[in-house]
């Protein structure tokens, strides 16, 4: 079981890119072959789910008085993820380091938006939940996804933290669609010590200075 790291006074920036890159062809190959299969309802792929949603044999998880760190539930690779070698091995790049539970492909369709909205839970200062790494697969040029109103210049390939309980939107005002792959994990002390490292590296004149 992983273990949380406590120090939520820490205040880290917003958004934090992270020293991990992958392949994006093998990973558009990937999200594609499953977006065909899944053609009535591509929105949203999941590729780890909570158990007992993969293998409806299992019980329902009992009550919880707190859900935000994903341990209500046990969490299972899906059929798509078995079906797709390189974006498991993605994840399995953070199983070392880490729990991962909620796993998910996230297509936004031509001339579609995200309204603005902020997840409570998703941020390194909010004390046992989980945070969500973005990782994006397929960006066209005229995507903007704007973090406390400043657009976050993630590229194919690269692997971002970003502080989710703030205000954030997403604009697709291209001709395809955007997906990204997110991973939600436990932010134990190796992931902490992960994206503290890149949050001191990172040039503090990128970030916006209105932002904490």
């Amino acid at each position: 079981m992983a273990k949380y790291h406590m120090e939520t006074k820490k205040q880290f920036k917003g958004r934090i890119q992270l020293p991990f890159t992958f392949d994006v062809e093998k990973m558009a190959a990937e999200a594609n072959a499953l977006k065909k299969e899944h053609y009535e309802y591509y929105k949203v792929i999941t590729l780890r789910s909570p158990a007992h949603l993969v293998d409806t044999s299992l019980p329902f998880p009992p009550p919880a008085s707190d859900y935000a760190d994903g341990s209500w539930t046990d969490w299972m690779d899906t059929p798509n993820l078995e079906k797709s070698p390189y974006l498991k091995s993605v994840i399995d790049t953070f199983s070392q380091y880490t729990t991962v539970n909620l796993v998910r492909l996230l297509f936004l369709a031509p001339n579609s938006v995200v309204k603005e909205h902020t997840d409570p839970t998703l941020g390194l200062e909010e004390e046992k939940s989980m945070i969500r790494l973005t990782i994006p697969i397929d960006n066209n040029k005229d995507i903007s996804f704007f973090l406390n109103d400043t657009i976050v210049p993630m590229k194919t390939g690269e692997c971002w933290y970003l502080r989710l309980t703030d205000r954030h939107r997403v604009i697709n005002n291209g001709t395809t669609d955007r997906i990204n792959l997110t991973i939600d994990i436990i932010p134990n002390d190796t992931i902490v010590e992960i994206i503290s490292n890149a949050n001191t590296l990172m040039n503090t004149q990128n970030e916006p200075k209105h932002e904490n």
